[in-house]
C-alpha cells in the first residue's frame, strides 16, 4: 500500500510569515522564563521594605525549579516523543496551555500567600541545605516547574517548525531571528520586571507574563491554521520519513549528538544561571541602583537581537560552524573569569556584558542548525527533547548550587561573587574544550558542520 506523507507549500512569503508567529509564541514564553532573575533583589528585602524576605537560597530553588519535572518526571523525553508523533500543531498548543497554567500558580503564590509561613521540607537531594523553607517559595517553584513543561516543549516544536520549513534553504538565518525575538523576551524581561515591581507590586511582572503567554497562545493557533492549509499530500515519500521508536538507537550511537548535548549543557549552564544572579550582582558588586540594575543585563539579549541573525545568515552562507562554537565559548569563558576578578567598575561590567553579548549571539546561531545535520528530522523532536532534557539538569542544578555558595558568601549586606563566579567560569572551559572536539569529530565523520546551509535548488 502506498502510504502518504505531509510535505509544505515551501513558498517565501509563507515561510517567513510562520517564522514570525512562532517566534512571538517563543518571545512570550522567555519573558515569563526570564522575569524572576531581576526580581531577585525584591524578593530578599525585608517584608517591611516592600519584599518578601527570601534567602539567596530560596531564590536558587525557585530559579532552578523550571526544570524539576523536566528532569525527574522525564517530562521532555514524553514532549519529545509527543511531537514526533502528534505533529508540531498540536504540540505546540499544549506547550502554550502548561505555560499559562504554570504561570497562574506562580501569581497566585505572589499575590495572595504569606511570604511568613515556613513548612520543614528536605530539600537536600536538589541541593537546599536548610531545614525550613516558606510555603510560598515551594508553590511558586511548582508553578513554574509547570511552566517549565511547556517552556521546553514549546522550544522543541519551534525549533522542528523552523527546520520544516527552511530546510535546505535561510535555515541558521530563520534560527537567528527565531533567537533574536526570544532575546527581545529575555531584554524585556530583565529591564521591564523591576519597574513593574516598583511602580505597582511584586505579583505585577507574573501577571503581565500571564497576559504575554495568552497573546502567545492565539499567535500559535494562527499559525496552526496556515500549517494545515499549506499542507501537500506527497504519494512518493513512504514511510522513511515516519518516526519510530527504533530510530532513537541511531540517534543514541551518534557521538557527533552527544557532544552538541554536551555543549548545549555546559554552554547554557554558564550563562542562564549567571543572567539568573546578574542583576543582585550588578548592584551589591558594581554599586548599580536597583532600579535599573536589570539594564545592564539586558544589554546580552539586545546586543544577540542584531548579532544572532547577522551571525546565522553569515553560517547559511559560509560555514565554519564548528569553528563559530570554539570562539563563542573563548569569548564566554574569558567574560567570567574577568567577573571573577575583584574589579569594581560599573563601566567594565557594561563592557563585558557586551562582549558576552557578541558571544550569547555566536553560538546559538550555530548551535541549533548544526543538529539537523547530524540528525535525521524524523527524529528531530526527540533528539532535541534529549538535548533539552540534559541541558535542564544543568539548568536545575546550577542555580540552586550558585545560590548555596551567595549564601555561605553572604555577611550582613554585603556578598562576594568570587567563588560563584569561578565556578561559573569552570564550566565555560569545559565547554571550550568539547567545542574543540567536536569539531575533531566533525572532520572525522563529515556530519558538514564546517559547510554552508543553503543548497542550489
Amino acid at each position: 500500500m502506498t502510504q502518504v506523507s505531509e510535505k509544505i507549500n515551501n513558498s517565501p512569503a509563507l515561510r517567513w510569515a510562520v517564522l514570525g508567529l512562532v517566534s512571538v509564541t517563543m518571545m512570550m514564553g522567555y519573558i515569563v522564563a526570564k522575569q524572576m532573575s531581576p526580581l531577585q533583589y525584591f524578593f530578599e528585602l525585608a517584608p517591611a521594605q516592600g519584599g518578601l524576605g527570601w534567602t539567596s537560597g530560596e531564590f536558587g530553588v525557585l530559579a532552578g525549579s523550571r526544570g524539576f519535572f523536566n528532569v525527574f518526571l522525564l517530562m521532555l523525553f514524553v514532549g519529545g516523543i509527543i511531537l514526533d508523533k502528534t505533529g508540531v500543531r498540536f504540540a505546540g498548543i499544549l506547550s502554550c496551555v502548561l505555560m499559562l497554567g504554570g504561570t497562574a500558580i506562580d501569581y497566585y503564590a505572589f499575590a495572595f500567600m504569606d511570604p511568613a509561613h515556613m513548612v520543614n521540607i528536605n530539600l537536600q537531594w536538589i541541593g537546599y541545605t536548610e531545614p525550613a523553607i516558606k510555603l510560598q517559595v515551594i508553590v511558586a517553584a511548582l508553578g513554574f516547574a509547570t511552566f517549565g513543561i511547556g517552556y521546553e516543549l514549546c522550544g522543541i516544536t519551534v525549533s522542528k517548525v523552523v527546520v520544516k520549513w527552511f530546510t535546505g534553504k535561510e535555515m541558521a538565518l530563520a534560527m537567528g531571528i527565531q533567537v533574536a525575538l526570544a532575546r527581545l523576551g529575555t531584554g524585556l524581561a530583565l529591564s521591564g520586571a523591576p519597574k513593574l515591581a516598583t511602580a505597582f507590586s511584586l505579583s505585577t511582572p507574573i501577571l503581565f507574563g500571564l497576559f504575554a503567554l495568552g497573546v502567545g497562545l492565539i499567535v500559535y493557533l494562527i499559525y496552526c491554521s496556515m500549517d494545515r492549509k499549506a499542507l501537500i499530500k506527497d504519494a512518493a515519500s513512504g514511510d522513511d520519513e515516519k518516526f519510530h521508536f527504533s530510530d532513537m538507537g541511531a540517534t543514541m550511537k551518534n557521538p557527533g549528538f552527544w557532544l552538541i548535548t554536551m555543549l548545549c549543557l555546559l554552554y547554557y549552564s554558564a550563562l542562564y544561571p549567571f543572567l539568573d544572579f546578574a542583576t543582585k550582582m550588578m548592584i551589591a558588586k558594581y554599586g548599580v541602583e536597583p532600579s535599573i540594575a536589570g539594564n545592564i543585563p539586558a544589554i546580552l539579549p539586545y546586543t544577540s537581537i542584531i548579532l544572532t541573525p547577522l551571525f546565522g545568515g553569515m553560517y547559511d552562507k559560509v560555514g565554519k560552524g564548528a569553528t563559530i562554537m570554539i570562539i563563542g565559548t573563548v569569548m564566554l569563558t574569558l567574560v567570567l573569569i574577568v567577573f571573577a576578578l575583584p574589579l569594581n567598575s560599573s563601566a567594565l561590567a557594561i563592557c563585558l556584558m557586551l562582549i558576552l553579548g557578541i558571544a550569547f549571539s555566536l553560538l546559538p546561531s550555530v548551535l541549533w542548525p548544526a543538529v539537523p545535520k547530524i540528525v535525521p528530522m524524523k527524529q528531530l523532536g526527540t533528539a532535541y527533547s534529549i538535548i533539552y532534557y540534559i541541558q535542564n539538569i544543568g539548568l536545575m542544578i546550577i542555580p540552586i548550587v550558585i545560590g548555596g555558595v551567595l549564601q555561605r558568601n553572604t555577611v550582613g549586606d554585603n556578598v562576594d561573587y568570587t567563588q560563584a563566579m569561578w565556578i561559573f567560569a569552570a564550566i565555560g572551559m569545559a565547554a571550550i574544550a568539547v567545542s574543540i572536539m567536536l569539531l575533531w569529530i566533525d572532520r572525522r565523520k563529515n556530519y558538514g558542520l564546517q559547510q554552508a546551509n543553503i543548497t542550489k535548488e
